[in-house]
């Protein structure tokens, strides 16, 4: 995005030839992001770099902490604060922050972490793509808790999803992640930015009923507990310790059960309102792939090239990692004879997909370990051997 362009409002309507990176930067700040805290990281620090400059032009603040443990604090204080908050990393910075995601789970602070995912594990390659921090996102903090993870696979759709993900941390009150690859996030590509009033911001509820009266952690029927603003009148207390209603810490088994089935199942029970994919040619489709980001763009072109060879595949797309679409994974092994998974790791989806289509159909992995995406024809080998 050209710095001619840059100019002091929020969303920079019209038509943008600009990276993965800094369309994202610019999908937070439509959503309403008005706190940055970050350290960089390669291969996501444009969006430190571009968001350091919009912000303050649009009375947001962005600093720049010594490192991702003191980045994700940030966010979470922000978040109490009243300021819609974000961060951008990469793996070895996703790893740092886990223990603060898992305290953001516990004390349901809404935020949105950025992950540009590279190759791994430790330093890996630190310039080059990867897709290995899916599984890292489900499991990485320790406890029971359902994250939801949002992944693009077009420049339009890291800016159009980083919004969903703002919408969903502000609606279900949790940390999102917008899981990106490097190759996204460095490619250029044709971003349309909307109109400011076509953009649809989710706000988080906030109390109904007097300070006197109102429990920190006391849910509505949608089992999400309305968010009062520290410094606003209302007493808040928040600790990553099990807690009642109050917010006061409660030690014991009945406590755990009532507040964690509470955390899981306001994602659980509302997965059909968050999961969503695309379906690309499965309408007669005898091979179906299953893919993501940057390696769906592969899937598709090797869609197009086995159907001018007269071989029906079609693609599943996953925009949402987590949770994961199972039910759509169940649905197309009764329709098709085998499932290709390409991806950039040793099979952490090729695991899931083989999990939800319980036994129906062939479940085949396609992986590369990091360092560079998969060519069209290295998946139709794996058709060819059907």
């Amino acid at each position: 995005m050209s710095e001619q362009k840059i100019m002091p409002r929020e969303v920079l309507t019209g038509e943008h030839f600009t990276t993965g990176n800094h369309a994202s930067a610019e999908g937070a700040l439509a959503a309403g992001c008005k706190f940055f805290g970050g350290y960089p990281i390669t291969p996501s620090s444009e969006i430190a770099e571009h968001i350091a400059i919009r912000l303050p032009q649009v009375k947001g603040h962005f600093v720049q902490f010594e490192d991702e443990i003191a980045s994700i604090a940030s966010i979470l204080g922000a978040s109490w604060g009243g300021y819609k908050s974000m961060t951008a990393t990469s793996g070895p910075g996703y790893s740092l922050m886990l223990e603060n995601i898992g305290l953001g789970m516990m004390t349901e602070t809404p935020c949105v972490i950025i992950n540009v995912q590279r190759g791994g594990p430790s330093t890996g390659l630190p310039t080059l793509v990867g897709q290995q921090d899916i599984m890292q996102v489900k499991w990485g903090s320790h406890g029971d808790y359902e994250p939801i993870a949002i992944t693009p696979s077009t420049v339009q759709e890291c800016f159009d999803l980083t919004i969903d993900s703002f919408n969903f941390a502000e609606k279900y009150r949790l940390p999102v992640t917008v899981l990106m690859d490097e190759t996204l996030g460095h490619m250029s590509e044709k971003l349309v930015i909307p109109k400011e009033e076509e953009i649809v911001r989710v706000n988080r509820k906030t109390p109904k009923v007097p300070p006197e009266e109102y429990l920190p952690y006391l849910p509505d029927k949608d089992l999400v507990p309305p968010m009062a603003i520290a410094g606003s009148g209302y007493r808040i207390m928040t600790t990553g310790l099990t807690h009642d209603e109050r917010g006061y810490p409660v030690i014991d088994a009945e406590a755990q059960e009532k507040l964690v089935r509470r955390i899981n199942d306001k994602i659980r029970l509302n997965k059909d309102k968050i999961i969503k994919v695309e379906e690309y040619m499965l309408d007669d489709a005898d091979i179906a792939f299953v893919s993501f980001g940057s390696s769906a763009r592969v899937a598709k072109g090797a869609v197009n090239r086995a159907r001018k060879k007269g071989i029906k595949a079609g693609l599943l797309r996953l925009i949402t990692i987590w949770p994961f679409a199972d039910d759509h994974i169940d649905k197309l092994a009764d329709q098709v004879k085998k499932i290709i998974v390409p991806e950039i790791n040793y099979g952490q989806i090729t695991r899931e997909v083989e999990r939800a289509a319980h036994g129906k159909t062939e479940v085949k992995g396609v992986f590369k370990l990091g360092g560079e995406i998969h060519l069209p024809e290295d998946i139709l080998k794996e058709i060819e051997r059907s």
